[in-house]
């Protein structure tokens, strides 16, 4: 049976009412250091609770000094822990949220808790945020207390159930205030190229991330761009001027991505001739990329959770780190951003994934776009990489002419999947920008750069040379094969998707000609 668990506040009426109980020196201490003038009837909201229901661990909130804390605890007669907390505005939503959310996280079986929140105690802030909690990432039971009654409260609504089915029902019109403006015009997004709503949309996620302090979980495919979100994020914040620093969880082994890290002290290992400052200490003031964070494994996840959680108090900045080797703790300001082509949700399931570690990282996610769902974008991103390309090539060759992409390219570009993405894309260009003879790139130049697309599927149907051997029909027959196929592979083999991107009203529609023409695949 799951223990249970009451977390709630200490307000200030708990402490006017245990006051009322103390000897008049104590009790104008206590009044005074809570700013009350006059005691409050009754025992409290938490001793009315913790009086009438039995829980097997009680854990206090309180940002009033430690002392009152105890002779509170002592006054309660109760086993509790108490989370000392700082709160510049107790009735600011996000600064509760934030003390809330670091203190749940720090309580060991929280999630396998059986979980109450008690409402009454602390100011409406708090109260809101209870309830925002106990009705989606914290599933709780809601307790309120009033005049020596105590009772569980039914609140008409769940977050998971309720609200977030009816957000995915069409989820672009709920964020459509966040696609307005192209990325040239954001500041800090300007080196991402493109007009498409996907990735109008992506750029407004993540301006709104990047103006605060709060970890990002960047998800996209290989290739998709997720470091030149990274630093377009880090470049749109208030430590712009402060160290960006990228580090490749998947390129180093264990021991090595935690010296590279944490540091090391000399001597913690062999090589180890002296001390290395490790990623946490020179980032200091600025934005730590975890790319492809997925590939950690769970040792060094743990370490990661245990540095990713800001002490009682602290910022959500603030982070504790040990050097390899060393005996004491270091400390260090740097904001999160951690990317991963990994569905990290299957890794969790698969127990490869820490859950707590996970949702440590992912308090906003933003999703990138692939390549082909932004096909409106090719055009641009092309233009713009292959004049990278052109600049690059004329400095180091002497005599080098500028490329440039024909209109029959850029019709190809559309027609092919990319999966690969933006970087598929660069590599695609530069080798035809080394191979082809002619100034401007044709579809044939791309085709033979790209080694997995088949030269037959590559060819412009409309230059196909007319006279012997044409057939009409059977070079139209090949068209729709090739159309079918590739809406089979971009539908994963679901006949209905299939058909809807084919025009299709009815899957048995497409179906059928499947069957007539021939076309079968692993799809």
């Amino acid at each position: 049976m799951a223990k249970r668990v009451l977390v709630t506040w200490i307000g200030h009426t708990d402490l006017r009412a245990m006051a009322a109980a103390l000897p008049a020196r104590d009790r104008r201490d206590v009044l005074a250091a809570i700013g009350a003038s006059d005691v409050a009837q009754g025992v409290g909201p938490i001793k009315t609770l913790v009086d009438q229901h039995a829980f097997d661990e009680i854990h206090l909130l309180s940002d009033c000094e430690p002392k009152i804390s105890r002779r509170f605890v002592q006054w309660l007669g109760k086993p509790v822990a108490v989370h000392h907390v700082k709160l510049s505005n107790p009735s600011e939503h996000k600064e509760v949220y934030e003390v809330v959310r670091s203190t749940l996280e720090s309580i060991p079986g929280i999630a396998e808790a059986d979980l109450s929140f008690h409402l009454s105690p602390g100011t409406p802030a708090m109260a809101a945020i209870w309830i925002l909690l106990g009705k989606s990432l914290y599933p709780a039971t809601l307790y309120q207390t009033y005049e020596g009654r105590a009772w569980i409260t039914d609140i008409p609504f769940d977050l998971t159930v309720d609200v977030v089915p009816h957000l995915l029902k069409n989820p672009d019109r709920f964020w459509q205030h966040l696609s307005g403006k192209a990325p040239q015009d954001v500041t800090g997004f300007e080196s991402i190229v493109g007009t498409s709503r996907a990735i109008r949309l992506a750029v407004g996620r993540a301006q709104r991330a990047a103006i605060r302090d709060v970890p990002v979980l960047i998800l996209g495919q290989s290739g998709s761009g997720k470091e030149m979100f990274a630093r377009a994020i880090h470049a749109a914040s208030h430590r712009k001027d402060k160290p960006f620093l990228a580090v490749n969880c998947a390129a180093l082994s264990r021991e090595l991505l935690e010296s590279e890290l944490f540091g090391h002290v000399t001597g913690a290992f062999t090589g180890a001739d002296k001390d290395h400052p490790g990623a946490f200490e020179q980032a200091h003031g600025g934005t730590l990329f975890l790319d492809e964070v997925g590939e950690c494994d769970r040792t060094l996840q743990a370490k990661l959770l245990r540095v990713l959680q800001p002490p009682p108090g602290q910022g959500p900045c603030h982070r504790v780190f040990r050097k390899v080797g060393g005996r004491q703790d270091s400390e260090s300001d740097v904001r999160i951003i951690a990317a991963t082509n990994r569905d990290l949700r299957e890794t969790i399931e698969a127990g490869t994934f820490r859950k707590d570690l996970f949702y440590r990282l992912a308090t906003v996610t933003l999703k990138l776009p692939t390549l082909a769902e932004r096909k409106e974008d090719i055009p641009l991103l092309a233009r713009a990489l292959l004049a990278q390309i052109n600049t690059q090539f004329r400095n180091q060759e002497h005599g080098y002419r500028d490329k440039s992409i024909s209109p029959a390219t850029n019709a190809f570009f559309q027609t092919y999947p990319w999966p690969g993405n933006v970087r598929e894309l660069f590599n695609a260009l530069v080798q035809a920008a080394v191979m082809a003879d002619s100034d401007a790139l044709e579809p044939e130049d791309i085709a033979a750069a790209i080694a997995d697309v088949p030269q037959t599927e590559t060819t412009d149907v409309l230059r196909t040379p007319l006279g012997e051997g044409f057939s009409l029909e059977r070079h139209l027959e090949d068209i729709q094969r090739h159309f079918l196929r590739r809406a089979m592979e971009e539908a994963r083999g679901n006949k209905t998707k299939a058909a809807k991107l084919l025009g299709m009203r009815y899957y048995q529609t497409l179906d059928a000609q499947l069957t007539r023409l021939g076309v079968t695949g692993d799809w």
